[in-house]
């Protein structure tokens, strides 16, 4: 299982946290410090779009005006911060977030 997202964040923390705590191998891969390829983000928008792009947080908010009006490839590439996080795969499967329903999905019980 690998959990992409940013070793500052505490959402990532908390899902790898739960995740180990039921036996779960996690890998964890700061995206700012070992940014996606362009093979591995054009997998993430074709599955979550535009979800991927956190429009809600202060590093989005400083973006350029040309920067807000791109894709999301070329604001991630940018500011990777902005990405929605957790994104985590596991078994060939992608979730975005740490929400009841990938909770449910990726925990027992």
């Amino acid at each position: 299982m690998m959990i992409y997202g940013l070793s500052t964040c505490a959402l990532c923390k908390k899902a790898q946290k739960a995740l180990e705590a039921e036996g779960r191998t996690v890998t964890f891969r700061d995206v700012r410090a070992d940014p996606l390829s362009e093979a591995e983000l054009a997998e993430l928008i074709a599955e979550f779009g535009d979800r991927l792009v956190d429009r809600t947080t202060n590093d989005y908010r400083g973006l350029n005006d040309w920067l807000k009006n791109s894709e999301a490839e070329a604001q991630i590439e940018a500011q990777p911060k902005v990405m929605t996080r957790p994104v985590i795969r596991d078994q060939g499967r992608l979730y975005l977030g740490w929400d009841e329903a990938v909770q449910s999905a990726l925990l027992p019980g």
